[in-house]
């Protein structure tokens, strides 16, 4: 009897992008490649902590290089990514909030998070599969969104705007992509001990809110991330496309 053969979780061989990679999320998604196999480019503003992660990333025996890249200024950052690559896996992971009331968001408010959260992320996701395409080669669009891409939050219209646009986007460019064996999926973690979350735990009654709606009882951490992120860019996720997976503790259950 053949028995069927448990596909590859291993990602050896591959390029991998990471936006947003020097930290929080976007650390831990670049560690969880490497340690798969992949080969790391990290990509973010700060040259100096870039370079940090980098450094220890290659000391533990990983292969990872630092591209100094700003999701906002799109001039810099398609020409430095079509030069880096192609790349084989995009994590798609840059991102911006300023969570306050509707009321009292500002036309510069908007522009700031959406330039990061929806447009970069639209025109890198754009150019990694373009350069793919060009290199017939297949490949891998991961968009980290958030649970807030399914449900609304307080204080975050414009965060939950962004990111149910991330939403939208993962399901029409894996249409479009697919018949090129270009994947593209979302990950929608709940709220996860980073920086960009950090003043969101400062407040009391926002983390007794948050604690009432995960239903695990505990809010994420990065490493909770780091094996959904590793499933969907292997071939142990070959016939998962335009969907999906929230990392929510059970917030979005009920």
């Amino acid at each position: 009897m053949n028995l069927p053969q448990t596909p590859s979780f291993r990602l050896d061989g591959r390029h991998a992008l990471v936006t947003g990679g020097s930290s929080g999320i976007g650390l831990g998604a670049a560690v969880a490649l490497a340690q798969a196999g992949a080969k790391v480019t990290l990509a973010a503003r700060s040259a100096q902590r870039l370079e940090a992660v980098t450094a220890a990333l290659r000391e533990a025996g990983h292969q990872a290089r630092a591209l100094v890249l700003d999701a906002t200024d799109l001039e810099q950052a398609l020409p430095a990514i079509t030069t880096a690559g192609p790349f084989d896996i995009l994590i798609n992971n840059a991102g911006a909030a300023r969570n306050k009331p509707m009321a009292d968001t500002t036309p510069e408010d908007f522009d700031a998070v959406t330039d990061v959260n929806l447009r970069g992320a639209y025109f890198i996701a754009r150019q990694v599969a373009q350069d793919l395409v060009a290199a017939q080669r297949p490949g891998v669009i991961l968009n980290i969104s958030s649970q807030m891409g399914h449900v609304g939050g307080i204080d975050r219209t414009l965060y939950c705007a962004t990111k149910h646009g991330i939403e939208g986007l993962t399901k029409a460019m894996s249409v479009e992509y697919a018949p090129h064996g270009i994947r593209v999926n979302s990950i929608g973690p709940t709220f996860i001990r980073t920086p960009l979350t950090a003043p969101t735990f400062e407040n009391p009654e926002r983390v007794a809110w948050i604690l009432s709606k995960i239903k695990l009882g505990r809010v994420g951490e990065v490493e909770d991330l780091m094996g959904p992120i590793v499933f969907l860019a292997s071939d142990a996720a070959a016939m998962i496309t335009g969907t999906s997976l929230l990392v929510d503790g059970g917030w979005t259950a009920d």
